[in-house]
């Protein structure tokens, strides 16, 4: 399978997002991995590399925590929605957390989102999130 061109980590801690985009570099799963700490920074990359066709490349992947600082996973994908749908269309969103109260699961599953994976990433993870979402 071809890489992926681009992957967006949203995380607010800084040794998951390094160990997370170590990983996916070592099994060169995309052209490039971006890091966004917060979702704010997220939705901010998305509208410049989404928007800009010189710009970077618009996230294939985006792997979204639940709880960080600024604006969380669920506010982020609130926001996310609004975006143009040009902006939004091809990109697959995996919540990627520790834990998910049942609440915040149903609020999510209203949400664009693929998926969910328990912390820490795997290569297995990895690979089994690849074969699903991305296999031609």
């Amino acid at each position: 399978m071809p890489p992926l061109t681009t992957v967006l980590l949203v995380d607010d801690d800084a040794t998951t997002n390094f160990l997370n985009k170590l990983l996916l570099t070592r099994l060169e799963v995309a052209e490039q991995v971006l890091v966004a700490e917060n979702g704010e920074q997220a939705l901010r990359t998305i509208v410049q590399a989404c928007l800009d066709p010189s710009a970077m490349a618009c996230p294939q992947l985006i792997l979204l925590d639940m709880n960080m600082p600024v604006m969380n996973g669920l506010a982020f994908l609130e926001a996310y929605v609004q975006l143009p749908l040009a902006q939004r269309q091809a990109i697959v969103i995996v919540m990627l957390t520790t834990s998910l109260h049942e609440r915040d699961l149903a609020q999510a599953q209203q949400l664009p989102i693929a998926g969910f994976l328990n912390k820490p990433l795997t290569k297995e993870k990895v690979a089994a999130l690849l074969e699903q979402y991305f296999a031609p």
